[in-house]
Parts: structure tokens; sequence; C-alpha cells
């Protein structure tokens, strides 16, 4: 026994060093390759296609359950140890097997089994030793996705196994020692499984055999008539080891697929995202933003098809601000400096006149000009004022390199009134780096906060 078990390590270090150089080579998807999800507590695996073969192999105990010889002078023959917890443990079974699925959910595998049973020590049966060779094909359902519970099953797994076999037993001792025969039924069984690595898991087997042509006892000490076969019963349970063979990630006992209707659902979401995008509004005046020229425009203010700010005069001020004001002057004719200057004073400070830059641009987009241009005539028209401009960034970025371009953006502001006439004196730049007040994630968010502010000192 220990040299089967000497040979069953050898080949599955091999099978396992060849299945890793062959996942190093792992070439681009083709198209029409399904693509999986592995459903695992850890993390997400996204694979380019499953594994559809695997090599394994098992050890561990099998029993003969009937038939045994009649009690005979001498003793009796049985294969349990009466003496002992679940009838003793006797480590004399090994296998080797290779399975195939044609899905995740359904495959077939073969399997070559050896068997060598005998007395156990210490348990009163007569002295007797029978050899088993067995060869099977069988189905493969994978139950854990025929229930469809794979997401909580994680690195968990259930096959159910049933087929046909033939075997060959051939008694070691007795008066039919090396005189073989050839047997035939079926084989089913049910094996739990663990993935420990994404293309190797281990697993143990629970096999009930079924021979409807024996003519030998286990024991191997009687040989019925062969006009009349014997029912045979055997009982394996076992531990093994299964590798995955191929260039997928993952084998296909954990795959979850999505199908090419999913792939469609996933298109026409990300459509609808865009469409949903496309006609949001972030400056509130009725233009989509992706037909709004001027997408920082003040609420409240008139503006075009084109959501631009109506300015009719061309004088850089909107006409509804210069409503406003001259508003603001006619209802207050005993403080009409008073009242001009507050709502001027109050669209100033308020952020409600500003300049937006492109992402990553210092220069104010031209939808900026008029914003820029009712501060320089305010500043014209108040010469004992002086205005502070606060430069912003959105997120994206490094933090250095936002603080550098949020300043670059107050100075060229500053600049531009400079060059229109306003002493540099009266013009105090400030960088406040990143302004995290709206969604990073969002590109239309992100356009209001690349900007610059203005505040009358």
């Amino acid at each position: 026994m220990k040299n089967y078990l000497l040979l069953l390590v050898t080949v599955f270090c091999i099978a396992f060093s060849a299945n890793a150089q062959k996942a190093t080579k792992n070439k681009k998807n083709k198209k029409g390759d399904l693509e999986l999800i592995a459903a695992q507590p850890d993390k997400e695996l996204v694979g380019e296609k499953f594994n559809r073969w695997s090599v394994e192999a098992d050890f561990g105990q099998a029993k003969g359950s009937k038939p045994y010889s009649n009690d005979t002078p001498s003793g009796s023959y049985y294969a349990n140890n009466p003496g002992k917890f679940f009838g003793g443990v006797d480590i004399n079974h090994v296998g080797f097997g290779a399975r195939y699925m044609f899905s995740p959910k359904f495959g077939v595998k073969a399997n070559f089994n050896f068997d060598n049973l005998q007395k156990q020590s210490g348990s009163g049966s007569l002295p007797f030793q029978m050899q088993h060779v067995q060869f099977s094909g069988e189905g493969v359902a994978n139950m854990i996705r025929l229930f469809d519970i794979q997401n909580q099953a994680g690195r968990f797994g259930l096959l159910f196994h049933f087929g046909f076999q033939i075997s060959r037993m051939q008694p070691q001792i007795g008066p039919y020692k090396d005189i073989h025969e050839w047997n035939g039924g079926i084989v089913g069984g049910l094996s739990p499984q663990f993935r420990i690595f994404k293309n190797v898991s281990v697993f143990a087997d629970f096999v009930v055999n079924s021979n409807v042509r024996q003519h030998y006892n286990w024991d191997g000490q009687t040989f019925s008539d062969p006009k009349n076969n014997l029912t045979g019963s055997l009982f394996r349970t076992t531990l093994g080891i299964s590798v995955a063979l191929g260039k997928g990630k993952i084998h296909g006992d954990w795959a979850i697929i999505r199908d090419k209707n999913d792939k469609r659902l996933d298109s026409l979401n990300n459509k609808i995202g865009e469409i949903e995008s496309l006609m949001n509004d972030s400056d509130k005046d009725g233009v989509p933003d992706y037909l709004d020229a001027e997408p920082n425009s003040i609420a409240g203010v008139a503006v075009d098809t084109k959501g631009r700010m109506v300015d009719k005069n061309n004088n850089g001020v909107p006409d509804e601000l210069e409503k406003y004001v001259a508003n603001s002057i006619a209802t207050n004719n005993n403080a009409t400096s008073v009242a001009s200057e507050n709502a001027v004073l109050r669209l100033i400070n308020e952020g409600y006149i500003a300049a937006y830059f492109e992402s990553g641009k210092s220069q104010p987009n031209a939808s900026s000009a008029s914003n820029i241009g009712f501060i320089l005539n305010y500043l014209k028209n108040s010469p004992d004022k002086s205005v502070e401009i606060t430069g912003y960034a959105d997120e994206i970025g490094s933090t250095a390199d936002n603080d550098r371009l949020a300043g670059e953006r107050a100075q060229n502001v500053k600049a531009i009134l400079v060059k229109a006439g306003i002493s540099e004196s009266r013009l105090n730049i400030i960088s406040k780096g990143e302004d995290a007040s709206v969604n990073k994630n969002s590109d239309y968010a992100r356009r209001l906060v690349r900007k610059t502010l203005f505040k009358v000192k």
C-alpha cells in the first residue's frame, strides 16, 4: 500500500506542475468564448474560459459487504472488526480518474480502482485476501449548479456520479488462488468538494458498487455454480485531490456563466446610463448638458436655446442681472447706492459669479468670459474695492498636482483682469486645491468644482 500512495503523490506532483506551466501561457479569449465569474467568499475572479478537464486520485477504504462464505468448522469470514467503531478502518484502496465537464452542470468521468480486501487485524475473521480491480464510466452532475446555490456555496461543491463498471476479482489465498473472474454492474456515489486553489480541490467520495454478475464470495473461498449469479455489494469511503487541466483560470465546477442575453442587457443598461448622463442639467437652466454651451449659467438667469445667458447689449453682464440691479435701485430711492451695491456683492460673494475650467486646464473656458467681464465692470465702477480670487480643482489626479492647478487657475484669471486694466494690487489669489464636496465619479459634478470664485474686499 505504501507503494500505491507514493505513486499517487508522484503523479499529482507532475500533473500540478504541468498545469501551472500551462496557466502561465494563457492566451487572450477568442470571440465567442464564455465569460465566467468564480463564486468564492474571498474575492471575485474573472476568467477567460473555464477548464473542462480534470484528473483525480484518491485513497481510502473499500469493504465488500456481501456475499461471504457461510460459517465453517474453522470459523467465519467477514470484513468488519466488531470491536472497533464503524467496524474499523483499513486503508486498502487507491484510485485514479479523469473527468470532463460538458458544462458547469453535467459531465462524464472514467475511473480505475484497485481494492485489496483482506482480514482486518484483530477482527477474528478467518484469513482471506481478494484483489478487486475495477474500471468504470459514469455521468456526473454538479448538484450545487443544479440547485443554483453556487454563490452561497462559494468554495464548496457537491458532485453526484452514476454509471456502469466492470471488475476483476482474484483471490490471493485459498483454493481458488490466482484464478480471476470478470464481473459487471453499476456504481454511484456522492463527492463533496472544497477548492483550495483556483484549479485544485480536495474531495471525499462515498461510493456504492453493485455487481449483477458475480460468482466469488468476497473472501474468495467459495465459487458458486456458474448458473447461479450472486449479487455482490461493495462500499468505498475515500479522500482525494482533483487538478483541473487547461488554459482557463478556474474549473467548470465553480464557473458562473454569463450568456449572450446577459451581455446584451449590460450593453442596454450602459446605453441607458449614457442617455441619462446626457440629459443631466447641471445648472438647471432647462437645457440638457450635452446641448448646453454654457453649463454653468447662474440660476434664474434667462438663457437662449444653447444655454447661454442672454446679453443683448453685449456689455459682459447678463440682462437678467442688469434688470435685477435696476429694480433694486428703483425700489430703494432713499438708498440707491447701498441697494445696488448689496445686490452686486451678493451675486459675487455667494458664488453666483465664477469662472470654470475644463479638466486639467488652467485657462478658463469660453463660457466663463461673461462672468469675468462682470467682475471687470464691477472693479472699474468701484475703484476703492479689491477682489480675492480663489482657485479650485476636482479630485482627479494627485493632491500636489491639484494644489498647483488650482493656484494656476486663480493666477490666470488675475492676469486676464490685469490685462483688462485692473491694478494688480487690487487682486489677491488663493489656492484651495481639491474641492471634495461632490461625487468625484461624476463627470458632470466635477465640472462644478473646477472653478475660481471671487470675494469682494
